[in-house]
């Protein structure tokens, strides 16, 4: 008669061989249709919030993004990335930027964004708080100052007798503005130019403010979109080099890479967290499926796109049996187990 240690290696090759027939071909796809409807059937009883706390959610979502981003892979591949997104602009022809993005969430965006008064009017007052933007603005004013001159100079010279007399203005016009730019020293002229720069900035500013206000901008943002909506995606690559595309991308990695490293951007996703679980914590976590535009069959399609694959080769390798064969051996060789048969076999 058979050994209860001998009916204990039997049973657990059989059982071992049983699973192995469960995770195979077309028995394969009931097992995971069952245990999948098997674990939402469970799920469904029971709540987020009394299983999971707001303080373990905080930490895993701390962990995830600090792991996920920062790992040498996403940092090895952002450029290589780049590269391969401005190959397919490149050469590709078939779709429209119009096929790509939809007409109706851009005309939405920009109407926002030109609608931001409060927003606007806030950036123009800081902006008159930066010496150096001050100077920039009065830089293009005198630009456009001096194409103006020229352009009348030019219309001038074409009627005797007036075209020397605009000359001249323009030259003693020029002469004095470089006079104040190279007083800039704290003497009264000086100080004029600095009030010069400033008054500069204050008229560029009531310019912008009046353009978004008045003038048909966003009208013209949306017909400068159809007109671009019309063409090719590949015509994207006609503003940037591949070289830009490459180092664009690398800069956005290293400042999400950096701003997530910061004591406030951890307080942030703390607010995430409790936003969600303040709405959704009193879900199943069955009921979340659909929050998240999940459902029962795409977590079955999911699984049985990549389950057979993984599944077959481990097989292959004998890793399956191995893996099985090492978490069921000690049940059946345990000394309750051995006792039971040994009882049986009496």
């Amino acid at each position: 008669m058979a050994q209860p240690r001998e009916i204990a290696e039997r049973l657990l090759d059989a059982q071992v061989d049983f699973i192995l027939a469960e995770v195979s071909g077309d028995r394969f796809t009931e097992v995971v249709g069952r245990d999948v409807a098997a674990v939402l059937e469970v799920a469904d009883t029971i709540v987020l919030r009394d299983v999971v706390t707001v303080e373990d959610a905080k930490q895993t979502l701390r962990v995830v993004v600090d792991r996920i981003g920062g790992g040498p892979a996403i940092g090895d591949s952002v450029g290589v990335f780049a590269d391969a997104i401005y190959d397919n602009i490149a050469r590709n022809e078939e779709y429209t930027l119009g096929d790509v993005v939809d007409r109706e969430p851009v005309e939405a965006l920009l109407e926002k964004i030109f609608g931001m008064h409060q927003a606007q009017e806030r950036l123009l007052e800081r902006l008159t708080e930066s010496p150096l933007i001050a100077t920039v603005a009065s830089k293009f004013v005198d630009r456009l100052i001096d194409d103006f001159m020229e352009s009348n100079r030019q219309m001038a010279s074409k009627i005797p007798g007036v075209g020397s007399l605009v000359s001249f203005g323009t030259s003693a016009a020029k002469s004095a503005r470089k006079a104040a730019e190279k007083a800039a020293d704290g003497t009264f002229i000086g100080e004029m130019a600095g009030k010069g720069a400033l008054f500069a900035l204050k008229r560029t500013n009531n310019a912008i403010r009046e353009m978004l206000r008045d003038a048909p901008v966003h009208s013209a943002a949306m017909e400068f979109w159809d007109l671009h909506a019309g063409e090719s995606v590949s015509g994207l690559r006609d503003y940037l080099t591949q070289q830009d595309v490459r180092e664009l991308a690398q800069i956005v990695h290293q400042i999400a890479l950096t701003t997530r490293e910061k004591e406030y951007f951890g307080l942030l996703l703390d607010e995430c967290v409790e936003v969600f679980f303040t709405k959704y914590g009193d879900h199943t976590l069955a009921g979340l499926l659909p929050e998240l535009g999940l459902s029962d069959q795409d977590i079955r399609t999911e699984i049985l796109r990549y389950g057979p694959a993984v599944v077959e080769a481990a097989k292959r390798n004998g890793v399956l049996a191995g893996l099985i064969r090492e978490r069921l051996e000690p049940f059946y060789t345990s000394d309750a187990v051995l006792r039971i048969l040994g009882d049986v076999t009496a």
